[in-house]
C-alpha cells in the first residue's frame, strides 16, 4: 500500500501537529492569514504551506497592533 505524505489535514489534525486549540486556529486563518481551504463547511490544510507560513513569521503576534491598545 502507498503511503501518501502530502494529503489535506484536518482542523483537527492540524491542532495536534502544530500542539494549538481550533480556537487558534480559526483565528490565525480569520486575523492572520494562515493558509486554509474550505471544502464546503470543512477547513483543510497543507502541512508544507503551513509550515512555510510559520517560518516567515505568519503566526507571530502584530506587534504595532499590540502597542497601539496600550
Amino acid at each position: 500500500m502507498v503511503e501518501i505524505t502530502d494529503r489535506w489535514l484536518s482542523a483537527d489534525e492540524i491542532c495536534i501537529y502544530l500542539g494549538i486549540s481550533k480556537d487558534t486556529v480559526y483565528k490565525w486563518i480569520d486575523k492572520h492569514g494562515m493558509p486554509a481551504h474550505r471544502m464546503g463547511r470543512l477547513w483543510k490544510f497543507k502541512k508544507k504551506q503551513v509550515d512555510k507560513w510559520i517560518e516567515s513569521g505568519g503566526a507571530a503576534p502584530n506587534i504595532s497592533n499590540e502597542n497601539s491598545n496600550m
